[in-house]
């Protein structure tokens, strides 16, 4: 296959991608097609890596309002509400709401996915759904499961057997949940729990950490310790952390310190954080996310997740990076042009890094032939127009082609 004429990644100049036994096998300009080889023409528009959503829950997708809504929007009552619908959870059930959200994410460009999957269930019986689900989208998303211990791991009868049975049964990643968990010791405890865990099994590490306006709440310094004395680093990542945004500058600043040298990577989720976070104050309102900007200036990876599809904890949404990348550029109140024009990588390769992707991502010689072309000539534009992906190529082949739609005004008698 050969793409002619794109922009990549915001460049002025147009090249060329040939794409050989699902593999980038060359980028220049005015490469000349071979015989027999199938060509597409980009005519001008945006290149980029595929989209990431590392942090979503493919287990309570697409169960708003069953057995109710969550008319408080807080966080709170989603997990009250999530306790309800998931009593009544069956195999084929979870199956065909991951495999609809999927498909979702798939349309939109989404080609790396990490879900969390609650396993505070002695049946287990989402987390064995998902692991199916897992290799069934193998050809078009590559999909990292998390054992995520919603109830807690201290906190919830035989949480530590849960957590370690879901790593028996080959979940990717081991999760926690540190802020809800009975104690503060309880917190403590969980995340060294969860963090020898993964060392026992060999898998990454990614927590909800502090997901509460709560300064109080710290869970990301012991979390952060323990990736830089383990010396995991980089395989931890923290989710949300929304009480940053609560803590002391002093503290917070000092704390930055430690992320850095940690090389812990951070995962906001703009659309769900800003809809469940400040519910308790009356005003100022608290916006409900961590420190973005801050973070990202002191070379910390973030990146941006979608969390929820029409689920307990959020009644909205479609598989769309782009409406999270929207919300939390303006809730960041990173809207310089320059900042607009490159935050698609918070939904692309500071993603990959958070989910340890890296190494087989990106728009480079050798590596998986995986990419997007959008309806727009650079990234300011595709996000201000909520651009088509006119086409998602996955390891070589088409796996998503979209027709640009179009609009027919007749305003004039």
């Amino acid at each position: 296959m050969l793409i002619q004429q794109g922009l990549i990644e915001n460049a002025t100049a147009p090249q060329d991608i040939r794409i050989e036994d699902g593999k980038f096998t060359a980028i220049a300009a005015h490469l000349t097609p071979k015989d027999h080889e199938t060509v597409i023409d980009a005519h001008g528009k945006l290149i980029l890596p595929p989209f990431v959503d590392p942090h979503v829950h493919l287990d309570s997708t697409m169960t708003a309002g069953d057995p109710e809504w969550n008319q408080s929007g807080t966080l709170f009552d989603g997990i009250r509400i999530w306790g309800e619908r998931k009593k009544t959870l069956t195999h084929d059930d979870v199956k065909q709401r991951a495999r609809q959200a999927l498909e979702l994410q798939a349309s939109h460009g989404i080609q790396f996915v990490r879900s969390h999957v609650d396993v505070t269930d002695p049946n287990l019986t989402a987390l064995k759904a998902l692991l199916e689900v897992r290799d069934e989208v193998k050809d078009f998303i590559e999909l990292q499961l998390v054992a995520f211990p919603q109830d807690g791991i201290l906190s919830f009868p035989h949480g530590k057997e849960l957590m370690e049975q879901a790593a028996k049964l080959g979940v990717d990643v081991i999760g926690a949940i540190p802020h809800f968990e009975f104690t503060r010791e309880y917190s403590v405890e969980s995340l060294h729990f969860a963090v020898g865990l993964a060392q026992k099994y060999g898998k990454l590490v990614d927590a909800h950490c502090d997901e509460i306006d709560d300064p109080a709440s710290r869970g990301l310094e012991t979390l952060a310790t323990l990736a830089y004395e383990t010396g995991l680093g980089d395989q931890v990542t923290a989710s949300h952390t929304t009480a940053m945004g609560s803590y002391n500058n002093a503290y917070a600043y000092k704390l930055m310190r430690l992320l850095q040298l940690s090389h812990i990577n951070m995962i906001s989720n703009p659309l769900i954080n800003t809809h469940l976070g400040g519910r308790f104050d009356t005003y100022p309102k608290r916006r409900g996310l961590t420190r973005v900007k801050e973070l990202n200036e002191a070379g910390v990876n973030v990146a941006f997740g979608e969390d929820d599809i029409k689920d307990p904890w959020y009644p909205m949404g479609d598989g769309n990076m782009l409406d999270a990348l929207h919300t939390g550029i303006h809730v960041t109140q990173m809207m310089g042009y320059d900042d607009i024009l490159n935050s698609y990588q918070f939904v692309t390769t500071h993603g990959a890094k958070a989910m340890h992707v890296s190494d087989h991502y990106g728009l480079t010689v050798g590596k998986p032939a995986n990419l997007v072309i959008m309806n727009s000539d650079n990234f300011y534009n595709a996000l201000n127009t909520r651009a088509e992906i006119l086409y998602s190529i996955h390891h070589g082949r088409v796996i998503v082609q979209t027709d640009p739609k179009q609009v027919h005004l007749n305003l004039t008698k």
